[in-house]
């Protein structure tokens, strides 16, 4: 299978050099070039839809460097592409190497050094698709399990420690992460964080995800009026530690959340 390259480098002459350089070798190196941007944060995404096997990479970018976005893209070895940086600043050579790069290429490139690199990088994706396809699912689901979320504002990007999340709550088509110091918005569904984080996190309502640490007990909420007018229903809302928050419990999660602060 033709390995699949995405490049990443704000300068547009460099992109073109690179896309040159890729088409002089095809013949000995085949491949797919999956895309490109010049901007890294937002190439996280990009590179994830592409299904990119490879990343050629900058170093010196605006916004978010090069060493900060291969951090993010290696996360996970098992699914994560190889990154080859492709730069003319040889000091962050060791930062890269930190990062779980493959190679550290310097500008101007060889196309010899290309791909020798590209076939590399081949080589170990094919070894680490034989290896993901060897463990059971609950190895993979224990491996793919983040340390952080990844929280982008502005022109940066922040990873906020799951250990520190005190909820998630579900509004319009963002979710909004809370923490004891303050809160983020990230672009990720409560059905997907549950299914990764059932150890962590306990559902307490249908819009709303409260991690099992954080919760100190319980009270009675306000009272609620049937649809008959004439009858009230008992409702309950959990309490948390280090804010004043309190979050509103559904019936159908009652007995679960009952069962934590007994």
């Amino acid at each position: 299978m033709k390995p699949r390259i995405f490049i990443v480098d704000d300068e547009a002459p460099a992109r073109s050099r690179l896309k040159t350089l890729l088409a002089d070798i095809a013949q000995e190196c085949p491949h797919e070039l999956a895309g490109e941007t010049a901007n890294a944060l937002g190439a996280l995404g990009l590179i994830a839809n592409a299904q990119a096997d490879i990343v050629l990479l900058d170093v010196q970018m605006p916004g978010m460097n090069g060493i900060e976005l291969a951090s993010h893209l290696t996360r996970n070895p098992v699914t994560a592409p190889a990154v080859i940086f492709v730069t003319a600043y040889d000091e962050f050579a060791l930062k890269a190497f930190e990062v779980h790069a493959l190679d550290y290429l310097l500008k101007p490139v060889r196309a010899a050094r290309l791909a020798d690199a590209i076939r590399r990088a081949s080589e170990l994706r094919a070894q680490t698709i034989s290896q993901k396809d060897a463990v059971s699912a609950v190895a993979a689901s224990m491996q793919a399990r983040r340390q952080h979320f990844s929280v982008q504002e502005r022109d940066r990007v922040l990873l906020v420690p799951v250990a520190e999340v005190l909820y998630l709550k579900a509004e319009l088509k963002y979710v909004t992460l809370r923490t004891r110091a303050q809160e983020h918005l990230i672009e990720e569904s409560l059905t997907s964080i549950e299914e990764e984080f059932a150890s962590t996190f306990v559902r307490v309502h249908r819009n709303a995800l409260v991690a099992r640490s954080a919760i100190i007990g319980v009270e009675r909420g306000a009272q609620v009026i049937d649809a008959d007018g004439d009858k009230v229903q008992e409702s309950w809302q959990v309490i948390l530690r280090d804010v004043d928050e309190k979050l509103p419990i559904s019936r159908r999660q009652w007995p679960v959340v009952k069962a934590l602060v007994r």
